[in-house]
């Protein structure tokens, strides 16, 4: 299915897809953990990376692929993986179920949300 229409919703940090009536937000974080790209996915079943500390990034732009996908460039340099419509009506349409279980991986693996900051000092 391919939307109406999208809307990069800045101050929400959320991407919203209408498809007819129905209106679906998907977070940054969200689309950027399920990134269908190779470095999330992996090359092969069972093969996927988890991906921690991304709750801060921010979506940069969104470029069209063709007239079947549109590629999502991240602020953490994350720019591969072409989204195209049947998955992205996919997240929209199992966005709980699929975050419940990015967080019950999150939390086996020990790992978390946040992103590691460092702080650095003058000498």
């Amino acid at each position: 299915m391919i939307p109406n229409a999208i809307k990069v919703k800045k101050v929400s940090h959320c991407l919203q897809l209408t498809y007819g009536e129905q209106c679906y937000e998907l977070p940054y974080e969200f689309l950027r953990v399920y990134s269908p790209s190779a470095e999330v996915r992996g090359h092969g079943v069972g093969n996927g990376v988890l991906q921690s500390g991304k709750k801060d990034v921010v979506l940069l732009r969104i470029e069209p692929a063709g007239n079947y996908a549109l590629k999502l460039v991240f602020d953490d340099g994350h720019d591969s993986g072409l989204y195209d419509w049947s998955y992205l009506y996919h997240l929209c349409t199992h966005r709980d179920e699929l975050w419940t279980d990015y967080l019950q991986r999150l939390q086996q693996a020990g790992k978390s949300r946040e992103s590691a900051q460092i702080n650095f000092k003058a000498l």
